[in-house]
């Protein structure tokens, strides 16, 4: 007689079972009944293991969840709804700029087409700021419920953001920024020239930047591709820029101190009643020249002003009636003073060449320069240390460099030894105002380089 198999798992009760499949077509309901507004789905987990749950736990647990998937879905609605405007955005697109993109090419990655930008462009002119894109900059683009564009947005610095947001009134894009609020406080650094003036700013913690604004300060008397010796010291006080307590930049340079073979240069940050700023000697005198010494920054003299100089290519003895600056091609070259050009253009053995007249007494030239800069004509208007040109080897010339001539009343003269007209000094009616801003910051010069110096001598 065969034996009757029995089953060792242990069967629910049929009631049971359909208790279950009852309430989980329950659940299956809610899901439709209450869809989720976020843009990403959510996974709901329910634990259901029958081998160690019994059937009243398993219809326990799936009420409860739910229960509070419900209270979830409800709660996620009342705040989606009290956190969002009207004109919110539901989707968002970010990208990175790579290297060879531009706005329009953003665009189509986000999915929207070239009339759309253009009509967004013609708002005004400050949209325009969002075709000037650098690598590395992310910029966003939101949607609304409709997938429709709501905002376009782009941080342009640690501080600023530009948008450009659709109104809801006129359907039209508006531009607006936003700049977070920063903290300003003053800073001290000073340093000592052991090799170039970068290497010791470096040192000494200044930012490039900043160290360039120093060397534009005091470069007027001290010219820092020539005249640095080891042992000149600096010191400045500046203004340090942060954001929630981290630094993210430095501002102006406050007062500073350079002394060069010995002698000392002073400069101070003054703006005067009528909102002009400068930076003016400890005496009120003007740090600023009618003229800078060296319109090519940091660039090494391959010749000198010479009556009797052999030319290099006619070889022959021949005047050389200015002074050779050698730069790598494409190096800025700089107008050296406020004037009016009278040529830009090429000129026999100079080459490519801009004469600039500044004033009646005045003209200056600058000679084998590889191109233009931009608005650069016979007839325009130049500023002191605008950018005038680019170092280049035209005409008669072995390699890139520039030839820059000084004329005072039609005769040339030695750039580097004339004595340069300064600008007019601080106003009479300005200097005690002056005076009584420049003492306290000279002070904290001195105070701070005491300081530093007893922290030196006791490590």
């Amino acid at each position: 007689m065969m034996q009757k198999l029995i089953p060792t798992q242990k069967l629910y009760p049929k009631r049971h079972l359909v208790a279950a499949s009852g309430i989980a077509a329950l659940l299956c309901l809610s899901l439709l009944v209450y869809p989720s507004r976020e843009v990403e789905a959510k996974k709901t987990f329910i634990n259901i293991e029958s081998e160690e749950q019994s059937p009243e736990q398993v219809t326990h647990v799936i009420e409860t969840d739910l229960h509070q998937l419900i209270e979830n879905e409800t709660t996620g609605e009342d705040n989606l709804a009290s956190s969002q405007n009207t004109d919110d955005f539901q989707y968002k697109k970010t990208f990175t700029v790579s290297s060879g993109d531009t706005l329009s090419v953003l665009f189509a990655k986000a999915g929207l087409n070239n009339s759309l930008l253009h009509s967004i462009l013609s708002t005004n002119k400050e949209a325009q700021r969002f075709t000037h894109l650098k690598i590395g900059q992310s910029i966003s683009f939101e949607f609304d419920e409709s997938q429709e564009l709501h905002a376009v947005s782009t941080p342009i610095s640690a501080t600023e953001t530009i948008y450009l947001e659709k109104q809801l009134e006129t359907e039209q894009f508006a531009f607006r920024k936003d700049v977070a609020p920063t903290q300003t406080s003053e800073k001290y650094a000073q340093g000592v020239i052991e090799g170039s003036l970068f290497s010791a700013t470096g040192k000494a913690g200044i930012p490039y930047g900043l160290a360039l604004n120093m060397a534009n300060i005091f470069g007027y008397d001290i010219d820092f591709a020539q005249d640095l010796r080891v042992n000149d010291e600096f010191e400045l006080v500046y203004e340090e820029k942060t954001l929630d307590g981290e630094t993210i930049g430095t501002g102006n340079i406050l007062a500073a101190r350079f002394i060069n073979r010995g002698k000392e240069y002073t400069a101070v940050r003054y703006t005067d009643k009528q909102g002009n700023s400068s930076y003016y000697a400890a005496d009120g005198s003007s740090l600023r020249k009618a003229f800078i010494r060296t319109p090519v920054d940091f660039a090494r003299i391959s010749s000198r002003f010479s009556n009797g100089r052999k030319h290099p290519i006619l070889n022959r003895i021949r005047a050389h009636k200015g002074v050779d600056y050698a730069a790598p091609r494409g190096t800025p070259i700089k107008a050296a003073g406020d004037g009016r050009v009278t040529l830009a253009g090429s000129k026999g053995g100079y080459g490519n060449t801009v004469v600039i007249k500044h004033g009646q007494r005045y003209q200056t030239l600058y000679a084998h320069m590889q191109g233009f800069a931009k608005g650069v004509r016979a007839g325009s208007n130049v500023k002191q240390g605008q950018v005038i040109g680019y170092i280049g080897t035209t005409g008669l010339s072995t390699g890139p460099h520039l030839h820059y001539e000084f004329q005072v009343n039609g005769v040339h003269v030695d750039p580097l030894s004339q004595k340069l007209p300064t600008a007019d000094p601080i106003h009479a009616s300005e200097k005690k105002r002056f005076m009584e801003f420049s003492k306290p910051l000279l002070a904290k010069l001195d105070t701070n380089k005491d300081t530093q110096l007893a922290l030196n001598e006791q490590q």
